[in-house]
């Protein structure tokens, strides 16, 4: 494609906004997106439009030059409802940083509207949500492709070139000597394996005395120790699948939710030999960093979402539930030169075996000296953005 909209040999005076709050896989899967960004416009500004909390996995990210934070009125002002009140205030707040171009990697209506009101003059997102009329550029969107790709395929409509995509991510000094003081208590000797068995979507998860049993395995067939680290409400969910283990494998499990910030989790899941768990944002975080990951998948697709850029094996039921636009999207695939890599379809958590899960932990999970911690601006770990199914 030739390039439509080039970047200025100059691009000093380009003011650049990438929109990408919610959540913290999708914010994660920005990072390939804002590296090709920065190469399209070396000496632009390049400002990205995150929520407090998720947007917190951008903060060392090298290719941007701030992260603004949505803001969120405690209530709207006069008649107004408060979503539209909310999109009112920070368009206003983004008019007035004189921004140039947009990137739209939020799929939302409001999203687009938002940019549209900030006066930004070039709109570049996909075509989704009757947001056309509100871009300057709208890009068709295959949902069949993994949500990084969506992403660069802004950029390449746009006439900017992409690489391979890789997947990379940085920590903090002060996050990596956090990291390593937690990682002190464990024994060096063994292979530490992080599970995350907790979604924001109850539908993601898979039943609790089962990860139990992974667990059990882990410990007494790969002599592994189990660590968890996610929000202070998943604790008790951790408690409970100790409380399953055998008794003699429990002191080989360790929770670390109560000891670690997000930043730091992030340092913590680059020093693991493995990634375990549902498909959440933990298990994104650890792709980013290189870490080997299993996820268990269930009514989202593994073709748009499997964690990019790292060795990784999915694991799903084995009854597949078709709507008719499953059924007309994998017809198209199976006619496509690049025909999907999971076949389309909602599966159940519950049809998920435990031997399922163990024999895909253990094609990954190798008797290997344990990763160090990533330097500080230098974790270019995971090159393929291809993974290795199951």
């Amino acid at each position: 494609m030739g390039r439509l909209n080039p970047p200025s040999p100059d691009s000093r005076h380009e003011r650049i906004l990438v929109v990408r709050n919610r959540y913290i896989g999708d914010t994660l899967m920005a990072i390939p997106f804002l590296r090709n960004l920065r190469a399209g416009f070396p000496e632009a500004t390049i400002d990205v439009l995150v929520d407090a909390g998720s947007g917190s996995v951008l903060a060392e990210c090298p290719y941007k030059d701030e992260l603004i934070t949505w803001h969120k009125p405690t209530r709207a002002r006069g008649m107004l409802p408060t979503s539209l009140d909310t999109i009112l205030d920070n368009a206003a707040r983004l008019r007035a940083r004189g921004y140039t171009r947009a990137y739209l990697l939020k799929r939302s209506f409001s999203s687009g509207l938002l940019v549209w009101l900030a006066g930004i003059p070039h709109r570049v997102g996909g075509d989704f949500q009757g947001r056309r009329p509100l871009l300057t550029r709208a890009v068709s969107i295959d949902r069949c492709r993994h949500e990084a790709e969506h992403f660069l395929d802004l950029l390449r409509d746009d006439g900017i070139a992409v690489d391979d995509g890789h997947n990379e991510n940085w920590a903090s000094p002060a996050a990596t000597r956090r990291a390593a003081e937690v990682t002190a208590r464990l024994p060096a000797e063994r292979p530490w394996v992080f599970i995350a068995p907790k979604a924001t979507n109850p539908n993601r998860e898979w039943p609790l005395d089962r990860m139990a049993a992974a667990a059990d395995w882990l410990v007494a067939e790969r002599n592994c120790e189990i660590c968890f680290c996610g929000a202070p409400r998943d604790i008790a969910a951790h408690d409970t699948i100790r409380g399953m283990m055998q008794p003699r494998h429990r002191r080989h499990v360790h929770d670390f939710s109560r000891d670690l910030r997000l930043d730091e989790t992030g340092a913590f899941l680059a020093t693991m030999h493995l990634y375990l768990g549902v498909d959440t944002g933990l298990a994104h975080l650890a792709a980013s960093f290189g870490t080997p990951v299993v996820v268990l998948f269930g009514p989202s697709d593994p073709n748009q979402w499997h964690p990019w850029g790292t060795a990784c094996e999915v694991v799903r039921g084995g009854s597949l539930r078709r709507s008719l636009g499953h059924r007309l999207q994998q017809w198209r695939s199976d006619r496509s030169p690049t025909p999907l890599r999971w076949p389309l379809g909602e599966t159940s958590m519950n049809e998920i075996a435990v031997e399922q899960v163990t024999e895909a932990a253990a094609r990954l999970l190798v008797s290997s000296p344990l990763p160090a911690l990533p330097p500080p601006k230098s974790r270019q770990r995971s090159r393929s953005p291809m993974p290795i199914g199951s």
